[in-house]
């Protein structure tokens, strides 16, 4: 069982928008993971062999209990029976509490979609008569968080991650052939310029100031979140 499972249409989205989430919460003492719904393999950058080994190197960063990738075709997933079951299959598989997705709007097309499927796959996951691949009994995570990613969004909920801020860079930099390399001779792309990195210590500023606290990651929510501790955000 993984107690916080992020979803994400390619390697390197959860490194670059909740990442540090992801480590707090281990540290806690969670189980945390990652599913990549595509190899990324259509990015200007890199191949879909070196990003594989990319996200095996950031997952070890992140101490992850489980990285898994889908290969359901970079630009090419959609919200198909084929596509839903897979995404059901490894809901059931590892019985996330929480679910982590990716933006509900975006730069990439494919980050809204990704958030559509994913969400939709977490309710039919509950459903009975649904068999998977093999065939497990339902699931339905208790919250699904959409993480905010290049395009600024409100957040409803934000996550201190000052004390690891430093370790989410090391993981985002384990995506070597996407960020910034003077000596690359690939065509840029909007995250690989020099000023990049300040851009994302921007947005994880702003959203600690949401927080007080210097940085902090941003999330909306699919629907209310039920709290029975008021006491538990003093």
């Amino acid at each position: 069982m993984i107690d916080i499972l992020a979803f994400a249409a390619h390697p390197d989205d959860v490194e670059l928008s909740c990442a540090g989430t992801l480590i707090a919460q281990k540290k806690k003492g969670y189980k945390t993971g990652v599913i990549d719904l595509t190899r990324g393999e259509l990015g200007t950058r890199g191949t879909a062999k070196t990003r594989d080994q990319e996200a095996q190197i950031s997952a070890a960063i992140l101490d992850l209990d489980v990285r898994e990738n889908l290969d359901l075709g970079d630009g090419f997933f959609e919200e198909s029976k084929e596509h839903l079951i897979a995404i059901i299959g490894v809901i059931r598989k590892y019985k996330p509490k929480i679910l982590l997705a990716n933006a509900i709007r975006d730069r990439h097309p494919d980050h809204a979609r990704a958030a559509k499927l994913v969400e939709r796959a977490a309710f039919l996951s509950g459903l009975v008569k649904i068999k998977d691949e093999h065939n497990q009994k339902p699931h339905r995570p208790k919250i699904i968080l959409h993480y905010i990613q290049d395009r600024w969004i409100e957040p409803d909920i934000v996550v201190d991650i000052t004390k690891h801020y430093t370790q989410k860079i090391e993981a985002i930099k384990a995506f070597k052939t996407q960020f910034f390399d003077p000596e690359s001779t690939e065509p840029e792309t909007p995250i690989s310029g020099a000023n990049f990195f300040a851009y994302l210590d921007g947005r994880a500023r702003e959203f600690g100031r949401y927080a007080q606290t210097e940085y902090a990651e941003g999330f909306t929510k699919s629907k209310a979140l039920p709290i029975d501790d008021l006491c538990h955000f003093l």
